[in-house]
């Protein structure tokens, strides 16, 4: 399967997304801590508001009228209306950017990353995945044109580090059991949340799989939970603590 437009159309598909997806505690502390001490934040794609600081000065980026109205029900700040290979902002305005879980859904993700290089002073922080890393998570075995999407969709890693300049770090974060955030790998010890198609609908993978394929997919794991099958390869994850899949942190620096 190829696809030649990856970005999601939120507008459309997007009306109950922050119902599933919401701010992990776990996963925030890591992205809280990269802030340290910057009092100013950028947050581009910044959907419905999810992972931004409640103890600094956020301004917010984002073009989707649907995820703006989204995050004054869920009582975020109002959204500044763009898109990250134009912001609208001077030189050096905030102290830190962030992007959390959207640079797939960007048509230019060097442009828009330049752009935020252009109007941060410091760090540049971007919570993605690792195409490279797709295929540990289970979902692979039952949803392969899932991964296959997927993979087509997020930059890999290097190329993300050579754009911010080479002076990077990357983290690797683990999923937490219970993560509040409904994205693939939030459901490693759930498997009965993918028969759910409202689940589904919140990962935007999704969006470009018929739904003819999806039911196909879904069913093969929901015979497979009735017999047990899955429970004989994969139960031991109902209880895993963490998941270490392709959840990454990647902070440039100046």
């Amino acid at each position: 399967m190829n696809i030649t437009n990856t970005a999601f159309d939120y507008d459309k598909n997007g009306v109950r997304y922050s119902t599933s997806r919401q701010t992990d505690p776990a996963i925030a502390a890591f992205i809280y801590r990269a802030l340290g001490d910057a009092k100013t934040v950028l947050n581009v794609g910044a959907g419905s508001g999810s992972y931004e600081p409640t103890d600094r000065f956020v301004i917010s980026v984002e073009p989707s009228v649907t995820m703006r109205a989204q995050r004054l029900l869920n009582h975020k700040s109002p959204a500044v209306i763009g898109k990250a290979d134009d912001l609208p902002f001077d030189d050096r305005s905030f102290d830190v950017a962030t992007a959390f879980l959207t640079i797939h859904h960007w048509p230019d993700i060097k442009k828009g990353l330049a752009e935020m290089r252009r109007v941060t002073r410091s760090q540049i922080i971007i919570m993605t995945y690792d195409p490279d890393a797709l295929g540990i998570f289970w979902n692979a075995e039952y949803f392969p044109e899932v991964i296959e999407v997927e993979k087509q969709r997020y930059p890999r890693i290097q190329s993300l580090v050579n754009v911010l300049g080479g002076n990077a770090e990357v983290q690797e974060i683990p999923v937490p059991l219970n993560c509040l955030d409904g994205f693939q790998e939030a459901f490693y010890g759930r498997p009965e949340a993918f028969l759910e198609k409202e689940v589904r609908k919140a990962m935007s993978a999704w969006g470009f799989i018929s739904e003819d394929r999806q039911e196909l997919m879904v069913k093969r794991l929901s015979d497979d939970l009735s017999s047990g099958e899955w429970d004989r390869k994969f139960g031991y994850l109902r209880t895993q603590p963490t998941f270490s899949g392709a959840l990454r942190l990647v902070i440039g620096n100046p």
